[in-house]
């Protein structure tokens, strides 16, 4: 159902996916919007490891939310910030597409939990993150995006 690479020798192994998952902050989430069009957002996301999932937050009204309800397939493109090789100007960029279908989840109790570890990536000070969550959790949604398809591959700019 899903492309296999035409440059197999470019694959990333799901370890790689995965790493690239986890430490990075944001990518570009992409819904079927109006009228058929392609929407895609950046969004920051939290890779669960226990489960295989990559998990969002949002509010509970917008564009995103309403082509959600039409169309729950999304793909999900995160990548890395690469490197290049000595002597090289081209830059080497690990990518990773997820295929999968969302679910929105309204259960406070994930809310907050999911909510404070993707805030963990971006600041250690946990009781900044409380009082956040406190303010915030009743306004926010959970959307958990469940893969049916994890592709990786190493892209070179030359």
């Amino acid at each position: 159902m899903f492309r296999e690479l035409v440059r197999k020798n470019k694959q990333l192994s799901m370890e790689d996916c995965v790493h690239v998952l986890k430490n990075e902050t944001r990518g570009v989430l992409s819904v079927q919007g109006d009228d058929g069009y392609p929407y895609g957002m950046p969004m920051n996301h939290y890779y669960n490891e226990e489960d295989g999932c990559v998990y969002f937050h949002c509010g509970k009204i917008g564009h995103r939310l309403e082509a959600l309800q039409k169309n729950d397939k999304v793909s999900f493109c995160v990548y890395d910030y690469g490197y290049r090789n000595e002597g090289e100007w081209a830059l080497n960029v690990k990518s990773i597409i997820i295929f999968g279908r969302m679910e929105l989840i309204e259960d406070m109790d994930m809310i907050v939990d999911i909510t404070r570890r993707l805030s963990l990536k971006f600041i250690q000070d946990e009781e900044h993150i409380r009082k956040e969550i406190e303010g915030s959790a009743h306004r926010t949604l959970l959307m958990k995006l469940v893969p049916e398809h994890i592709c990786g591959k190493l892209v070179n700019e030359a």
